[in-house]
């Protein structure tokens, strides 16, 4: 893949940040479990037209997001359904009022749990990828070309489904192909687990954190910086401080 050269920044990326950005782009042109490799890149699209979308803009100023009705900027001309286009959108613009009946609702309109949960994965991605490219004052990158092919359907097995909004593994997955998803820990933090659903949705997770933050087995160890060319403490004073502002529930 060319992607991701940075041939123009004065700053030097390390070589394990442009492999998961590179391993990301491949993962979202390709089919998942729910979602073809054109609804995925549709996914991705939307998450960047949501920022700048302005009936975004209007019901993140509502007292409601039920009280502002229309049509998001961009999503006449996807392939996505649009009720998966307003999720990307309030993903991405007004996390902090989604709620378990909202979540509910979409069940009714024909988005299942397993394709709310790839959706979100993609999401996380794109934004994560650009929100460095933006730190750098880098334009987004190219979303790739999908690759044809069609989606799974694969569900793990051992879901626990009353434990959170979405069903999720276990820390300990009763199957072998979900053993490589969580680090030998004590307790696996939710944060990877409320993507189990989707298992891929997960490694991808942990290949982005591993690059821009921290492998997860490292992140207990209060000693651990990840070889990074700043402390510990500044690493976590730059992430505590990322979280308030997009106010993260954690």
């Amino acid at each position: 893949m060319d992607a991701f050269r940075y041939s123009d920044t004065v700053f030097p990326i390390r070589d394990d940040i442009v492999a998961a950005n590179r391993t990301t782009w491949e993962r979202i042109a390709h089919a998942g479990s729910w979602w073809t490799g054109a609804e995925r890149i549709a996914i991705a699209a939307e998450t960047r037209n949501a920022r700048s979308c302005q009936l975004c803009r209007a019901r993140k100023q509502a007292l409601s997001p039920n009280a502002v009705q229309g049509e998001h900027d961009g999503g006449a001309a996807t392939v996505l359904p649009p009720t998966a286009v307003d999720t990307v959108h309030r993903v991405v613009t007004d996390q902090s009022r989604l709620s378990r009946e909202w979540l509910e609702t979409l069940a009714h309109a024909g988005l299942a749990d397993g394709h709310y949960v790839e959706l979100l994965g993609v999401v996380v991605a794109i934004v994560s990828i650009d929100a460095f490219h933006g730190a750098l004052g880098l334009p987004p990158e190219p979303l790739p070309e999908p690759v044809a092919g069609e989606p799974s359907g694969y569900r793990p097995s051992g879901l626990d489904a009353n434990e959170a909004w979405v069903p999720m593994l276990g820390s300990k997955p009763e199957s072998s192909a979900e053993g490589d998803l969580f680090p030998p820990l004590p307790q696996v933090p939710n944060v990877l687990r409320a993507l189990s659903l989707v298992p891929d949705a997960v490694r991808s997770l942990n290949e982005l954190s591993a690059a821009y933050y921290l492998p997860v087995v490292e992140i207990a160890d209060p000693s651990a910086a990840g070889g990074r060319a700043i402390s510990r403490p500044q690493i976590e004073l730059i992430a505590a401080r990322v979280s308030a502002l997009n106010e993260c529930f954690y």
